[in-house]
């Protein structure tokens, strides 16, 4: 292979190698408002079809649903109100989304993972304790009050937990229009079909029983 080639390809490569590594890509137009697939149709992950721009209205680019928090009379005391491409149309190809995390005293946001993010938690009420698990097995972590911001690295195990004895509050901002969610006790002891109870009771070192009782804790809802 010529030195002209070699050098081509070794830019090919690393060119593709950048574009896997990135968030969502960068946009090519001012905006792209999303509009809903029909069905039968599939949405080729990051973008969603554009609504066409004549029928572009101001309200396209307001959301108002985090106003108010979601209920957190729930088993984890938690209640999260989603903004991302789903929710919020005006987001699509902007790369960048935003939650709201309301926790009851005690309550927790569960061990989860964003595969296509990191997260920014900025509390804006009461104080959490955040943190999160590298992939060496370090555990980061800090108590987080009103007006502060922890910072969560792409797909890291983390957490939101109420420390404080007044319900608390926090806006998560992402780097992505979809980060996606993986919880963590629900991966392992809701899929469907079920992970085999052997490969779960190895994997934790415990009876096969005590798979069995989490498993049946998930099926109760």
């Amino acid at each position: 292979m010529s030195r002209p080639s070699s050098l081509l390809l070794l830019l090919v490569s690393a060119a593709a190698l950048v574009a896997t590594c990135r968030g969502d890509p960068d946009p090519v137009q001012d905006f792209c408002v999303a509009t809903k697939v029909g069905d039968g149709e599939a949405a080729a992950f990051p973008y969603l079809p554009c609504k066409p721009s004549s029928s572009v209205i101001s309200d396209d680019f307001f959301f108002g649903a985090q106003a108010h928090g979601a209920s957190t009379d729930n088993a984890m005391g938690a209640g999260v109100t989603p903004g991302n491409v789903d929710a919020f149309p005006g987001l699509n190809t902007l790369g960048l989304s935003i939650n709201r995390v309301d926790l009851a005293p005690g309550g927790v946001n569960p061990l989860h993972t964003h595969p296509r993010s990191a997260e920014l938690v900025h509390v804006e009420a009461g104080e959490m304790l955040v943190g999160f698990v590298s992939t060496d097995g370090t555990f980061y972590s800090k108590v987080v009050k009103a007006g502060e911001s922890f910072v969560i690295p792409r797909g890291m195990m983390h957490f939101q937990y109420n420390v404080g004895k007044s319900a608390a509050r926090a806006m998560t901002v992402f780097n992505s229009q979809l980060p996606g969610v993986v919880f963590a006790a629900q991966s392992l002891f809701a899929a469907k079909p079920e992970i085999p109870d052997a490969v779960l009771a190895k994997s934790f070192m415990v009876d096969v029983e005590i798979v069995k009782l989490l498993k049946s804790k998930f099926r109760q809802g």
